[in-house]
């Protein structure tokens, strides 16, 4: 049978009651295994993932979004993290006897289910998008939800309505897509200076600049901000492409940058599930450091390893049995 996850990120990250309601509708759904689910509460949102059979996959997510639109209401919405609605993104990402054209169908249908039964304006994003311009999620939603009214006008969405009317001000608009997987990947530094944070991105990301004229990182996206719940600033990333640039070049990268500029790393985490061989690549890079083989040694050993190293037990601790999706997906199967 052919699997697909889904991972949508809510614009609820506060009110217990309300994420709860809508973790519960994947809760209900047939055939559905949740996988996980991490709200934030300075950037207001909840990141949900999911997996199963694409169609049941599709019914799942349509309940999610649905819920997520009675029970928020994007005009009274603020939070850190860049959103255009309710249910900000939702992207299908394929896992096993699945490809990524499985994921763009399921996605075209959803998108024109959401926009068609319950008016919320979708822009289909990633590798269902209608367009090479809108294939990049920064594209859709610059402006955020604070500039929706404008952007439905001068950037028609997919499916649903191009009016900012009374349903359009309470959902706002979602983005509906399929990628590949995507590593949502937060370094920590010891100052409140956002400004840090905020240069060190600028210099590491793809688009961003540094004394050669380009980022340093490709298909790495950047941002920096301070958590106050963390009492310290950040360096948050999108890892597009994690094989072409690896976690630990990532790690190491936001480490010399934030010496350059007389800031210590002090750990780093990861917002949902990530594949077991990004682990272990990085457990190896720093174990191969050391002089030591990972010949012999158990997993577990191994993919401590990179835990300790990206000290991504700082915020909260890293099980990896519910964080390596490989072992989430084993232990909800057997």
């Amino acid at each position: 049978m052919s699997t697909i996850a889904c991972v949508p990120n809510i614009s609820e990250g506060r009110d217990k009651k309300i994420i709860k309601a809508i973790i519960d509708t994947v809760k209900k759904s047939a055939n559905i295994q949740l996988l996980g689910a991490e709200s934030g509460y300075d950037v207001n949102r909840t990141v949900i993932t999911f997996a199963g059979a694409p169609e049941e996959v599709k019914k799942a997510a349509f309940a999610c979004i649905k819920k997520s639109y009675e029970l928020i209401d994007m005009s009274n919405h603020h939070g850190k993290h860049m959103r255009m609605g309710c249910v900000d993104v939702c992207p299908f990402i394929p896992i096993a006897k699945a490809d990524i054209q499985d994921c763009v169908v399921i996605a075209q249908e959803l998108g024109a289910q959401v926009g068609g039964e319950l008016g919320i304006p979708v822009y289909l994003y990633g590798y269902a998008a209608s367009s090479l311009a809108r294939k990049d999620l920064a594209y859709i939603r610059s402006g955020e939800y604070e500039h929706l009214a404008i952007k439905l006008q001068n950037t028609p969405p997919d499916f649903g309505t191009d009016t900012y009317d009374a349903v359009v001000k309470k959902s706002g608009a979602i983005c509906i897509g399929a990628r590949n997987c995507l590593i949502a990947y937060n370094v920590n530094l010891d100052t409140k200076d956002v400004n840090i944070a905020k240069e060190i991105a600028a210099v590491i990301r793809e688009s961003g600049k540094n004394h050669s004229g380009m980022g340093i990182l490709k298909a790495v996206k950047a941002i920096g901000w301070y958590i106050e719940e963390y009492g310290k600033c950040q360096v948050s990333m999108n890892l597009e492409d994690y094989k072409r640039t690896p976690l630990y070049v990532v790690y190491e990268t936001c480490v010399a940058e934030a010496k350059k500029r007389g800031v210590k790393v002090t750990g780093s985490e990861i917002i949902g599930l990530v594949p077991k061989d990004l682990m272990l690549d990085t457990a190896k890079f720093y174990l191969n450091k050391k002089g030591k083989i990972t010949l012999g040694m158990p997993m577990k050993d191994v993919i401590n390893e990179a835990v300790e190293n990206l000290g991504l037990n700082e915020i909260s601790p890293f099980n990896m049995n519910e964080r390596i999706l490989e072992f989430k997906l084993k232990s909800m199967n057997s």
